[in-house]
């Protein structure tokens, strides 16, 4: 999924996120919280899978919050954001 994203936006990195918000749908295996994310770099791939708490509402921010401190966490990585905060 992510690499689809990427290709298809033609971006540097790309995310995919998976799960079980909620309230329903979830089993003993998959259960409501259970959520997956992957980002997808030039030469970089993370896979992290999270068990959250809380309503819908809430398993989907923490989602979100988590797939974009994965992001951030990549850029960072990456040569032209070394040099810029070395800078700083």
């Amino acid at each position: 999924m992510a690499e689809g994203i990427r290709s298809r936006a033609g971006t540097n990195i790309g995310v995919g996120i998976t799960g079980i918000a909620g309230p329903g749908g979830g089993t003993p295996e998959k259960p409501v919280g259970l959520v997956a994310i992957a980002a997808v770099g030039d030469d970089d791939t993370r896979v992290r899978t999270f068990q959250f708490l809380g309503s819908r509402e809430m398993v989907k921010f923490q989602a979100a919050q988590s797939a974009l401190n994965m992001t951030r966490l990549m850029i960072l990585r990456q040569p032209a954001a070394r040099e810029w905060s070395e800078r700083k």
